[in-house]
């Protein structure tokens, strides 16, 4: 029988995927490295606002952060983290596939 303490691991990091931003940062980090400052110059907003998502999710191992000089550098901690994201846009965008064919034959 599975430990149930991994489905509670398992919410914890779904949590932390659960904003729009954060799902930016990860399309934005698959398949680089970047600066924060860099990073808030694509995504906009305040440097605030998304210092904190970054936190989370270092936090969360979700990213990994290098600090060079002035700059803190922000990567994925794993290339799974693009691939999982990925693929929910997949089950997403059959999600919505399903709907115009409903809508269609109405």
């Amino acid at each position: 029988m599975i430990n149930k303490k991994i489905f509670k691991l398992h919410a914890d990091v779904c949590k932390a995927l659960g904003h729009p931003l954060r799902i930016e940062v990860i399309d934005l980090l698959q398949d680089k490295e970047l600066c924060f400052s860099d990073i808030l110059a694509v995504t906009g907003g305040l440097k605030s606002n998304l210092s904190q998502h970054l936190s989370v999710m270092t936090k969360k191992n979700i990213l990994k952060m290098k600090r060079e000089g002035q700059c803190n550098y922000y990567s994925l901690s794993s290339d799974k983290v693009a691939q999982a994201c990925q693929l929910m846009r997949e089950v997403l965008i059959d999600s919505i596939k399903n709907h115009i064919d409903l809508i269609e034959k109405m």
